[in-house]
């Protein structure tokens, strides 16, 4: 089902059927060095992974990661989306995108509709967003998206401490 849609993109729930692009998105190389390892290795692990996360999230909350795709043929290109963390008071907007993808203007069309989303039909007051200290493209996105730096925290489960940026109306 259909969330979100923008000049270029169409965002949509991801389902359990998802899970050979999420199965690619887990082990990429920028995923597995700014996000971090998740274990999952086969599309079996990866469709657990979307039940017990992000589909059990939108379940919970009426929010979470949306499957990004290109309107023109519909090949997915990343996740986006709205998420509800561990360890962090406010909502995170998350956004990551395949290789292939990046330095186009993607993630930051796709971002801007999230927010947007999460300003009008939720009401936030505030969204946040973590990201690595080594990770300059999410670093600008962030900046981008007019969030700005706040401080460093660290997440539950997580060895290492993560720049937080926020949004507040």
């Amino acid at each position: 089902m259909k969330v979100l849609e923008t000049e270029r993109l169409a965002l949509r729930w991801l389902t359990a059927d998802d899970a050979p692009f999420i199965l690619e998105l887990l082990n990429d190389p920028a995923w597995l060095r700014f996000i971090g390892d998740r274990g999952v290795r086969t599309a079996e692990e990866a469709r657990k992974y979307l039940l017990n996360g992000p589909i059990a999230m939108v379940e919970r909350l009426g929010f979470g990661l949306y499957l990004t795709q290109r309107k023109l043929d519909g090949v997915p290109m990343g996740i986006c989306g709205l998420i509800k963390r561990d360890g962090l008071d406010d909502i995170d907007i998350g956004f990551a995108f395949l290789p292939q993808f990046c330095g186009n203007g993607y993630a930051f069309e796709a971002a801007s509709a999230v927010m947007v989303y999460g300003k009008t039909t939720f009401a936030l007051r505030r969204i946040v967003g973590i990201t690595s200290s080594d990770n300059a493209g999410s670093i600008r996105l962030l900046e981008k998206l007019s969030l700005k730096y706040e401080r460093m925290v660290q997440l539950p489960k997580d060895d290492n401490e993560t720049m937080l940026f926020a949004w507040d109306a």
